[in-house]
């Protein structure tokens, strides 16, 4: 009799092991706040299925113009400068389950080519989406800009492991505690300015958002020049995404561009 309760002791303890693992392996498959997500960086939902994740992600898969690229053989030009026009405005940050992202009230613009481009957004790739010669950086940012006709412009700061960065420390003092969960502190501003580089030499060239829908037509303006980020900020981001890059697409007959 002792051995018949043994035996269904033990049958029940393995049976209940089971089940409270179900739910440990369905919220592995979520973000850290449980936000499920149509789309990864890895996996059955990473970079090469994006396009079959659903129909309006199909360009991801059948585009031709895709985005980031690997710069190569970028044709020197008499490109007109990039002029920046970024003012001050409070902090609000958020960790989207894709990267950390910052939204930028209207009021702050670049102009390039006679065109003017709000900035939007921006947010952070680990390690830099866009490679130049074959060789990628620690990080980039990408500040996205949109003009009165919907179209996008997207500046492209290069990030490598040097010195700290004064901009960045402000940023990463104020990451979000809970995904999902927009973050606005108290009597804090930023002004993007303080992240681009001296020297604003540029590589243009037309491609496409480098996430999901991987929507084309958009205007890439990758400055030259990388900014200096320490170890410390690139493991702090590191800390919610080891990688968050997609791999570089074909350049096909595309032209890019070099200011001299």
């Amino acid at each position: 009799m002792k051995k018949v309760m043994f035996a269904l002791h033990a049958m029940l303890l393995v049976a209940t092991m089971v089940l409270t693992a179900i739910p440990f392996a369905a919220a592995s498959e979520k973000g850290a706040a449980g936000h499920e997500h149509e789309w990864s960086y890895e996996g059955e939902h990473g970079p090469a299925h994006w396009g079959d994740v659903k129909t309006d992600y199909a360009v991801c898969k059948t585009g031709k113009n895709q985005s980031p690229i690997d710069i190569t053989g970028a044709v020197k030009a008499d490109l007109p400068p990039i002029q920046f026009d970024y003012k001050s405005a409070p902090l609000r940050i958020i960790n989207n389950g894709h990267s950390i992202q910052v939204s930028y009230p209207e009021g702050s613009f670049i102009t390039v080519d006679g065109k003017r481009y709000q900035l939007v957004q921006f947010h952070f790739h680990h390690p830099s989406e866009e490679k130049v010669k074959g060789s990628s950086f620690d990080m980039v940012a990408h500040l996205v800009h949109k003009n009165s006709e919907g179209k996008l412009a997207v500046v492209a700061v290069l990030m490598k492991k040097g010195q700290d960065s004064a901009f960045m420390k402000t940023l990463w003092e104020h990451l979000p505690k809970e995904e999902g969960r927009e973050e606005v502190p108290a009597n804090v501003t930023i002004d993007p300015s303080s992240l681009l580089p001296a020297q604003r030499g540029y590589y243009t060239y037309t491609g496409s958002l480098t996430t999901p829908p991987c929507s084309e037509g958009v205007t890439w303006l990758v400055l030259k020049t990388p900014v200096d980020i320490s170890e410390a900020q690139i493991n702090r981001f590191a800390h919610f995404y080891k990688n968050n890059a997609r791999p570089v697409q074909q350049l096909g007959g595309r032209v890019v561009s070099e200011s001299r």
